[in-house]
């Protein structure tokens, strides 16, 4: 009842009134709509079973890579995760004083289709925490079943930074600061007695005892000065910091490792069978872009080839299939190192996939299956003609799922619809932002 009660041009109006006046994005916006984005109680139920799911991929990630470097799994895999990173990085990642550290919100964009859904990628450094969490703290006013509820998000935060902390934003990922200082403020407002501040990593310098929120990218380093003195106070246990500084486990050519067949007994064992099943249904299959030349009787799996250079020869329709960038690399944020076979013209298919193969060594690229969205009906508010619209659209899904102690929550989810001709389902101008709730 209470929900019919708000018509919607005032629940578009008290969504505007809300917006904090510093903004929740610099220099972007969305469309908005009245409505959260509706998922059913079947499908909650699988969302929140699968935090604990991706929990326990990325321990297993984190055990394989260490394994490898010790000799105890395939030394290729440590290789393949270590290409193009720094060296000191990469010692750095291996210390012992971190060694079990792992992040603690984890955030899968997934993308909602015919079948069910599948996992595009896990986001290693998720914009988006306080822009859901302001988004279900306005909608919870007219809408009792926002999943996370009004304030989950901010629960979920919490139990990152519990006794306060330093949420250090780089430069490059300075858009975001905004919707992290409203999460800072809301978080001093609940407790006067801690101290979360947002703070520049250009300029950044650690407080013995202060847990420290990585609001910058690995690859960003060398443009962060005084980053030494906050490696050194890690190492030495005088800070922690969240996400780790594990470049190896940021990489998006997991999704290859996890399909790969010398692998399948350690995933099985380290995921248990059941887990290993349910992942098999939601991560795409992936392959990862080594030129390696193959013996002449083997072929690349499923797709029945020698040599990757028979893949630049694909005719469009078997070109449903996406190169990505796998992580050390500006490229990597967004859809900037995507590129979609079938999308491309037959000459620059072939160039990508030859580029791919020669920058091998420095910048791996994966291929994946690509999966279309199912298209969605949803209303908005068009800006324009100051009217309610209808858009097909399809949907990206962001779960926020954090790591609180033994147990693995999920706080919120973000939709991102996007106009049903658009490829690449990201936050751009003429896409709705929404919280979901359950019906």
């Amino acid at each position: 009842l209470r929900n019919s009660m708000v018509a919607q041009p005032d629940r578009l109006q008290a969504i505007r009134a809300a917006f904090p006046k510093e903004g929740l994005f610099a220099e972007k916006d969305w469309l908005l709509s009245s409505d959260a984005f509706p998922i059913d109680k079947r499908f909650l139920a699988e969302l929140e079973q699968l935090g604990h799911r991706l929990f326990v991929f990325q321990r297993a990630c984190n055990q394989l890579d260490q394994l490898s470097v010790k000799g105890k799994q395939p030394e290729w895999v440590a290789r393949y995760l270590d290409a193009g990173k720094p060296k000191e990085l990469i010692e750095f990642s291996r210390r012992k004083e971190i060694r079990d550290d792992l992040p603690r919100v984890i955030r899968p964009d997934l993308i909602l289709t015919d079948e069910g859904y599948i996992i595009a990628e896990i986001d290693s450094v998720p914009g988006g925490i306080g822009l859901t969490g302001w988004l279900n703290q306005t909608y919870s006013a007219f809408d009792n079943d926002v999943v996370g509820g009004a304030n989950g998000m901010l629960d979920g935060f919490e139990s990152v930074l519990s006794n306060g902390g330093d949420i250090v934003i780089s430069q490059e990922a300075a858009t975001y600061r905004p919707e992290m200082e409203w999460i800072a403020a809301q978080l001093k407002d609940r407790h006067r007695d801690f101290d979360w501040r947002v703070v520049s990593a250009e300029n950044y310098e650690p407080q013995d005892g202060r847990t420290v929120y990585r609001f910058f990218e690995l690859f960003d380093l060398p443009n962060i000065p005084k980053i030494d003195g906050t490696l050194r106070a890690n190492a030495e246990g005088r800070i922690t910091i969240t996400p780790p500084i594990k470049p190896y486990l940021e990489e998006k050519m997991w999704f290859a490792l996890f399909w790969m067949h010398p692998l399948r007994e350690f995933w099985r064992r380290e995921l248990g069978e059941k887990y290993f099943v349910k992942l098999q249904e939601v991560i795409p299959y992936s392959w990862l872009l080594d030129p390696t030349a193959l013996p002449q009787h083997a072929v690349i799996p499923r797709l029945e080839i020698h040599d990757w250079r028979e893949a630049a020869k694909f005719s469009q329709k078997d070109r449903d299939l996406l190169l990505k960038v796998s992580g050390f690399s500006p490229l990597g944020w967004g859809s900037r190192g995507i590129a979609l076979g079938a999308d491309l013209p037959h000459a620059e298919w072939e160039r990508r996939i030859d580029h791919a193969l020669a920058t091998f060594e420095s910048s791996p690229t994966i291929m994946q299956r690509f999966h279309k969205g199912r298209q969605f009906e949803h209303r908005y508010w068009d800006p324009d003609s100051g009217e309610l619209k209808t858009m097909k659209g399809r949907v990206r899904l962001c779960p926020y799922f954090f790591v609180e102690g033994n147990r693995v929550k999920l706080r919120g989810a973000l939709a991102t619809i996007v106009p049903a001709d658009k490829k690449f389902l990201h936050g751009m101008s003429e896409a709705i932002l929404a919280p979901s709730k359950t019906q």
